[in-house]
């Protein structure tokens, strides 16, 4: 499989001018809010597209935590992501309905399709693919998110021609 990996392993490159002052930004909108974290987290993710990782070390001096506090939750929720998200975000409903109709046998075509793993970015930066445990669209599973359009009912053969019209995006 061709990867990119997807954690915090790798060298941690300092922030750009762009993405202190953004952090900075969104730090300030947030910080006099009770338990800010969260709410600065999603914020900076929103407006950079990730987590970077030099940006826990900020996110902790300027809420007055630690390192581990701003790193831990970082991790532990799946939703962000510390290194750039590819111009497609698959993500696969691994939930128990979908799990149920046929999705883990999805989720390894999903995976074998695109040449990567879980909150892993294809090589080229076109894909990246992530487990959700809920869309919502238990009455048509097994169900995936491209961006932001739902589908349901999905089939091997119906992911190979979404992703198809995604490659012809380029």
């Amino acid at each position: 499989m061709t990867q990119q990996a997807s954690t915090s392993s790798t060298p941690r490159a300092p922030l750009t001018s762009a993405q202190r002052e953004a952090v900075q930004r969104v730090v300030d909108a947030n910080r006099n809010r009770p338990g800010p974290l969260l709410e600065v987290l999603h914020g900076i993710q929103a407006a950079i597209g990730f987590i970077p990782p030099a940006a826990v070390l900020v996110i902790a001096e300027e809420l007055n935590l630690s390192r581990a506090e701003v790193h831990g939750v970082v991790s532990f929720y799946h939703y962000f992501r510390q290194t750039p998200a590819g111009k497609h975000i698959v993500r696969v409903c691994r939930a128990e309905s979908c799990q149920a109709a046929g999705g883990d046998a999805l989720a390894d075509h999903a995976r074998q399709r695109l040449g990567v793993d879980f909150h892993q970015t294809t090589a080229d930066g076109h894909f990246s693919l992530d487990p959700v445990y809920c869309l919502g669209n238990c009455a048509c599973s097994p169900a995936i998110m491209i961006g932001e359009e739902l589908h349901g009912r999905v089939s091997a053969a119906h992911f190979d021609a979404l992703i198809a019209d995604c490659e012809r995006q380029r």
